[in-house]
């Protein structure tokens, strides 16, 4: 009977170490994974870097772009809001222009690295019944400049950077 006693001890000893380690190992793995770094890295930018800069006076957005990369790229902007407002662009001739449809206004000079834009205006029309606050968003892409054959520059805006990192190494 002793021995009986003896061994199930054992096991609960086991059991009750087993499960305080079980509860113990999520934040053992939460601070490494937070504290963790590396040395020697060398951080690398995929593409251009653009930014938005944009005033709002008199219910006319004022809105530039300003290439913040290391690289040439073409811009196109886009500008959000309700169904409700009626958005009327306009800018230095030349400079933007709407195509396909699709919504954005693209910006027709290559952007050198840090260069700025020419100014796109979007003036908002307001119902006068309104009293309500609203937001008017806008989003900027940007992409590398390509060359055709003869030198010309041109922006392909179907190409999508693949952004998953294939940690396995599986289907190299």
């Amino acid at each position: 009977m002793r021995r009986f006693l003896k061994k199930k001890t054992v096991w609960l000893t086991v059991v009750a170490v087993a499960l305080a380690g079980s509860m113990t190992i999520h934040s053992a793995i939460a601070y490494f994974t937070t504290y963790a770094t590396a040395s020697g890295s060398h951080p690398i930018s995929i593409g251009s870097k653009t930014e938005i800069v944009e005033e709002f006076d008199n219910w006319t957005k004022h809105i530039q772009i300003q290439n913040t990369g290391e690289n040439e790229c073409f811009v196109r902007v886009k500008v959000f809001c309700g169904s409700q407002f009626t958005v009327q662009f306009s800018g230095e001739a030349g400079a933007w222009e709407e195509r396909d449809g699709d919504g954005y206004w693209y910006y027709n000079d290559v952007l050198p690295a840090g260069e700025m834009t020419k100014e796109l205006l979007a003036e908002i029309t307001i119902p006068e019944d309104l009293k309500d606050s609203f937001n008017v968003v806008v989003i900027q892409e940007c992409t590398q400049v390509l060359y055709k054959e003869d030198g010309t520059p041109y922006a392909d805006w179907s190409k999508i950077i693949d952004t998953t990192t294939d940690i396995g190494g599986e289907g190299e």
